[in-house]
């Protein structure tokens, strides 16, 4: 899919101020169209990305029988921040990504976790789909074991309009592998849950 069109943007943009009956001339707002064509080349540049081009570089384990290390327990990320816009409305949902998996035969550079993350968060989304599409990801890039993915976002589109409850997130689940029983789940879960002292 090709990048995000400014110049259609800001012509949008500029239609849908004259639409809500305001000057697109007026000072203050003259270029607004111009700042939201740059703001959506940042909220939707996940459209013309591959998620799995982060993943692609992995590092392989070795064996006990080769003199290499052996990973068998969890990789556990959390708190990861992301940002996304909610498809129905078009207003952002903000919040942390836990992201576990056990590895397979290979691991990640840590750093490619919230790559991942914010290349499927940069377009239009569901958070419930956002957290599938994160753990497919993960589970097509790396074929670890199990995977575990936990959204906790608050969305501008239950805060700001409508029931406006400014106090509510919402969590979503995706597990795959090993990490779908509810027994790891629950004990991958509960060290997401644990505070640091």
């Amino acid at each position: 899919m090709p990048p995000v069109d400014r110049a259609r943007v800001q012509a949008a943009v500029r239609e849908l101020l004259l639409a809500i009956g305001e000057d697109p001339t007026r000072p203050g707002i003259e270029r607004t169209p111009q700042r939201v064509a740059e703001s959506y080349v940042e909220f939707f540049h996940g459209l013309s990305e591959d998620p799995l081009v982060h993943l692609a570089d992995c590092v392989p384990l070795g064996t006990a029988d080769d003199g290499g290390e052996t990973t068998s327990d969890a990789v556990i990320v959390r708190d990861l921040a992301f940002r996304s816009m909610c498809e129905h409305h078009l207003l952002p949902f903000t919040g942390v990504a836990h992201v576990a998996y056990l590895p397979g035969d290979r691991v990640i550079g840590l750093g490619r976790i919230p790559l991942v993350i914010d290349t499927l968060a940069a377009r239009p989304q569901l958070q419930e789909r956002l957290a599938e599409e994160i753990a497919d990801a993960f589970d097509a890039g790396l074929e670890p074991r199990g995977v575990l993915v936990v959204l906790d976002a608050a969305q501008q589109c239950v805060s700001t309009r409508g029931p406006r409850q400014v106090a509510s997130s919402t969590v979503t689940i995706a597990s795959r592998g090993e990490l779908s029983e509810p027994a790891a789940r629950s004990e991958i879960m509960a060290l997401i849950g644990a505070r640091r002292d």
